[in-house]
């Protein structure tokens, strides 16, 4: 997904403060204890198949880091990074482990610029893929296994695909924000004039802490959260209208 490279201490006594406060509220409230048990395989998923899609991108460019590091594998655990698992359980929200990436090694056909473009967009464009597969998994059973939807396995089931639906939809669209440290800003620098370019990969680190700011007032997630809702809602109407079933 994205690295974090501001002063580990300061992310260290965040993260505390984050945990500190969920345990109170998962203690106080069931409801929130059942939601994060249906989040954390979303999430598991979503993360694990976005940074794959980094490796398998970069290497299908030419660049065989990912490989030797081992990362062109759907196994979660070659993928998560142990703060950004820590507090996908505890604050709502994660991060993987980045691919690291030698852009020298792509193939001359492209540019670095342009193969460090098609890395960074690789792991979005991967979550909107999963997005559609598990919104027609999720027709697929209401349309040809009604009775099992309704059942109380069945509802779990189809809970947990919706959720996986809505935290890559999220994921997607969280890390093409053309902001230091996530995708986005890494797919605006190949479009920048070089001047542009190189004023913003100057001043990266001012962006990095709008990004910070955004993100932990909450301004970031009111941002989205709408976005995210006209997607779903776009993504299962369409395919729910194909299904017969909205």
């Amino acid at each position: 997904m994205f690295g974090f490279a501001s002063d580990k201490r300061t992310l260290y006594i965040i993260m505390a403060i984050l945990v500190i406060i969920s345990i109170g509220r998962y203690i106080s409230s069931p409801e929130s204890l059942i939601s994060l048990l249906l989040t954390i395989p979303a999430m598991l998923i979503a993360i694990t198949f976005h940074e794959f899609a980094h490796a398998f991108a970069a290497d299908k460019l030419g660049d065989d880091t990912p490989r030797r590091q081992g990362r062109l594998n759907l196994n979660p655990l070659s993928h998560l990074d142990p703060i950004g698992s820590i507090m996908l359980v505890f604050a709502g929200f994660g991060w993987g482990k980045p691919v690291e990436i030698n852009p020298r090694n792509f193939n001359k056909k492209i540019s670095m610029s342009a193969g460090e473009a098609i890395v960074s967009f690789a792991g979005p464009l991967m979550n909107f893929i999963l997005a559609i597969v598990f919104t027609i998994i999720m027709c697929l059973i209401l349309k040809f296994a009604p009775a099992f939807a309704i059942s109380k396995i069945g509802m779990i089931i189809v809970l947990l695909v919706q959720q996986t639906v809505i935290i890559n939809i999220g994921l997607g669209i969280f890390n093409l924000i053309p902001l230091p440290p996530l995708d986005g800003s890494k797919i605006l620098i190949h479009f920048l004039p070089y001047k542009a370019k190189d004023w913003f990969e100057r001043n990266s680190y001012i962006f990095y802490i709008v990004f910070m700011a955004l993100w932990f007032t909450g301004i970031m997630g009111s941002i989205i959260s709408p976005v995210i809702n006209v997607i779903y809602n776009g993504i299962t109407g369409g395919i729910g209208s194909l299904f017969g079933i909205i």
